[in-house]
C-alpha cells in the first residue's frame, strides 16, 4: 500500500513541476506579445481613442488625431498650392509645408522615444535571460561533476543501500526528484536559448529602425530649416510687397520661356566677339517683366543651360550695395570669355540664386544679372549669329538678343535693346 501510495505522489509530483514550467513559458510568449501590441499602439496610434495631436498647433486646434494629422496637413497644403499665385497664398501654402514637416519631426521623435524606451525593455529580457542561463548552466555543471565523481545511481543500488523498504522508498522519491530536475534544467536551458537567440535579434531589428529613424529626423531638420529659410527669403525679396512678387514670378517666368525657345526672335547678322550688340533697355522702353534695368546673361550648351561663372574671365567687379549673399550667391568667373559689359562691373545677383523658390525652382537662377557704372552698351562675347527677340509680358515687351555660336554655344542677353 505505502509503494502504491508513494509511486502516485511521484508521478502526481512530476506532472504539476511539468506544468507549471508549461505554464511558465506560455505566460512569457503571452507578455512578450502584449509587450509587442502595446508598442505598436504607441508608435503607429492603433488603439486608444483620446490621441490629440498637442506637439502640432495646428492639429491640436482642430482636436485631431496624430495618426491623421500628416494627412490634415497634407491636404491643407495641397489646397494653398492649389490656389492662384499670390504672395499671400504661397505664403499659406509654405506655412502649412513647415507645419507638415514639424507634424513629421514630432511623429518621429515619439516613435524614436517609444522605440528607445521597447529597445530598454528588450535589453533588461536579454540580461534576464543571461543570467537564467548562467544559473541553469552552472547548475548542469554541478550536476555533471557530481555524476562524474559518485556515478549514476541505479534503483536497485538503492535498495541495496537502504536497509528498510521505507526509507528505499523514500530514497528513491528523492532520486526522483532529482532526475526531473536535471530534465527540467536542459529543457530550461534550451528554452532560454531560443528565447536568448530571438531576443538577441529583435533587438538587432529594433536598433536598426532607430537608427533609420534617426536618420529621418535628422533629414525632416534639416528640411524644415530649408523650408523656414524659403520663406524668409521669399519675404526679403518681395517685401512683402504682392504686385513687386507679381513682377518678380513674371520675370523669372519669361527668362525661363526665352532661354527654351518661347521669344519670337529674327536673324540680325553674324557678330565678332567684341561687337556691340545692343544696350541695356530702360524700364520706360522695355517694362515687360522687369524689376528695373539691368542685363540678364545666361550660356547654354547642347540645349542645356550652364554656370556662366565657367564662361567669364576673371575681372573687377562690385556687388551691389546691401546685397545679401546668403539669397543671391557669390560670383566665382573661372572662363576666358570677356564680360558683355563695360567695367566697372556691379553683380546684383549670381547663379543659382534662390534655389526651390516660386521664381526659379529647384535649379536656381539660372544666369548673372549685371549692370555697368559706366555705359550701358552690351557686348558679346564670342563671335557668331545675332538674333534680335522680344516676349510679350503683360505689362509689356520684354526685349533680348541672342547669339548662337558654334559648337553648341548660345549666350543670351535679357533686358536689352539690341541693334
Amino acid at each position: 500500500m505505502n509503494f502504491l501510495r508513494n509511486a502516485f505522489f511521484q508521478l502526481f509530483l512530476l506532472l504539476f513541476f511539468i506544468t507549471i514550467f508549461a505554464l511558465r513559458i506560455s505566460a512569457d510568449e503571452n507578455n512578450d506579445e502584449h509587450d509587442h501590441d502595446y508598442i505598436n499602439e504607441i508608435i503607429f496610434g492603433t488603439g486608444g481613442e483620446d490621441n490629440v495631436c498637442t506637439s502640432v498647433p495646428e492639429c491640436a486646434k482642430e482636436n485631431i488625431d496624430c495618426s491623421k494629422c500628416i494627412e490634415y496637413l497634407t491636404n491643407k497644403k495641397n489646397e494653398a498650392t492649389a490656389q492662384v499665385k499670390t504672395l499671400s497664398s504661397e505664403i499659406a501654402a509654405m506655412d502649412n509645408q513647415i507645419s507638415l514637416t514639424q507634424a513629421r519631426i514630432s511623429a518621429t521623435e515619439q516613435q524614436i522615444q517609444e522605440l528607445r524606451e521597447d529597445i530598454g525593455i528588450t535589453e533588461d529580457k536579454i540580461y534576464s535571460l543571461e543570467s537564467d542561463i548562467d544559473g541553469i548552466s552552472k547548475a548542469l555543471l554541478n550536476r555533471i561533476v557530481a555524476s562524474y565523481k559518485y556515478g549514476s545511481i541505479e534503483p536497485w543500488q538503492v535498495l541495496l543501500t537502504s536497509g528498510n523498504i521505507d526509507r528505499f522508498f523514500t530514497r528513491l522519491k528523492y532520486l526522483k526528484i532529482i532526475q526531473y530536475y536535471d530534465q527540467k534544467n536542459i529543457i530550461t536551458a534550451e528554452q532560454s536559448k531560443v528565447s536568448y537567440g530571438n531576443q538577441q535579434d529583435i533587438l538587432v531589428e529594433k536598433q536598426e529602425k532607430a537608427k533609420s529613424l534617426s536618420a529621418k529626423l535628422e533629414s525632416y531638420n534639416s528640411q524644415l530649416e530649408e523650408e523656414k529659410s524659403n520663406k524668409d527669403a521669399l519675404l526679403l525679396v518681395t517685401r512683402n510687397d504682392e504686385s513687386r512678387y507679381q513682377r518678380l514670378i513674371a520675370q523669372a517666368q519669361a527668362e525661363r520661356a526665352i532661354v527654351f525657345g518661347g521669344g519670337k526672335d529674327v536673324f540680325m547678322r553674324d557678330v565678332s566677339k567684341g561687337d556691340s550688340i545692343g544696350a541695356i533697355a530702360s524700364w520706360s522702353s522695355s517694362p515687360g517683366c522687369s524689376t528695373g534695368a539691368h542685363l540678364h546673361f545666361e550660356v547654354g550648351k547642347d540645349n542645356s543651360l550652364q554656370d556662366p561663372n565657367s564662361y567669364l574671365e576673371k575681372t573687377n567687379f562690385q556687388y551691389a550695395s546691401g546685397y545679401n549673399f546668403d539669397l543671391y550667391r557669390s560670383i566665382d568667373p573661372r572662363g576666358d570669355f570677356p564680360w558683355p559689359l563695360n567695367s566697372p562691373i556691379q553683380i546684383n545677383q549670381g547663379f543659382g540664386a534662390q534655389p526651390n523658390s516660386s521664381f526659379y525652382g529647384a535649379s536656381g537662377h539660372t544666369g548673372i544679372d549685371m549692370n555697368s557704372l559706366s555705359s550701358p552698351t552690351v557686348k558679346v562675347v564670342k563671335s557668331g549669329k545675332l538674333y534680335g527677340g522680344s516676349y510679350q509680358c503683360k505689362n509689356g515687351p520684354l526685349y533680348y538678343a541672342k547669339v548662337e555660336h558654334d559648337e553648341g554655344l548660345v549666350t543670351w542677353y535679357l533686358h536689352v535693346s539690341p541693334n
